[in-house]
């Protein structure tokens, strides 16, 4: 019990938290720790439970799921949170991104997918499905950067450099570990060396810094899977 992932789930909506609660429950090695019916109540709750990782709905009363993210990344940047949505182009969601989000999932997401995402965030991946991948590309990479901006990824060594360009091309630790020969163990290890040097607060900022500094070909370019996809390809 103690090595389960444990998981505070967050909505106005009790209907919703039960639909989620049953989902999580039945899945091996998740724990649900507790439940918020606002962003206020979610700070005190992750603050009382320090769960792995928090799924966040962004449209609540009191404090919604934008300030609740951003109070949880600032003062437990160890809690990671999964924001949720009706809409997949929704404008609250993408401000819980910028405030420290680690994922987006919209709130009809198949059980078998909301299981995986909870997996690859509390592992340290990132999970958004490729629409959304695109349009948080377009929109962070495409910002004004000055010329005299230096390069956030020049301190990395040759092999730091290959395990960046993979996460920007949304491969998870073990497919990165596979694809480079190496043991899952020291991925792991490389990646939080990569976003510490970068700056990056986790892998959906390593990801736009890499696209904006062309360590990877723009998205509709790439020819390869789309950064940050859900765990085993599939899409919401």
């Amino acid at each position: 019990m103690s090595d389960d992932i444990r998981v505070l789930l967050v909505d106005d909506q009790q209907l919703i938290r039960l639909g989620f609660r049953m989902v999580l429950e039945a899945a091996p090695g998740v724990t649900v720790v507790g439940e918020a019916a606002d962003g206020e109540a979610a700070l005190e709750q992750v603050a009382a439970l320090r769960p792995d990782v928090v799924l966040m709905d962004v449209r609540m009363p009191r404090t919604d799921g934008v300030t609740a993210t951003a109070r949880i990344s600032a003062r437990h940047p160890e809690v990671r949170v999964i924001v949720l949505t009706t809409f997949d182009l929704d404008e609250y969601a993408f401000g819980a991104l910028d405030a420290g989000a680690s994922g987006f999932l919209l709130k009809d997401v198949e059980g078998v997918e909301l299981i995986r995402a909870v997996r690859a965030v509390a592992a340290g991946d990132a999970v958004l499905s490729p629409r959304i991948t695109r349009e948080v590309l377009a929109r962070r990479a495409s910002e004004p950067r000055s010329l005299a901006e230096s390069d956030p990824a020049e301190d990395l060594t040759p092999r730091e450099v290959d395990v960046f360009r993979a996460i920007a091309r949304g491969l998870t630790n073990g497919e990165i570990a596979a694809e480079l020969h190496l043991g899952e163990a020291t991925v792991k290890t490389r990646v939080g060396r990569i976003l510490g040097k970068l700056g990056a607060r986790d892998r959906v900022q390593a990801v736009i810094i890499a696209h904006r500094h062309g360590y990877v070909p723009p998205p509709d370019r790439a020819g390869t899977a789309d950064p940050l996809r859900p765990p085993g390809g599939t899409t919401q």
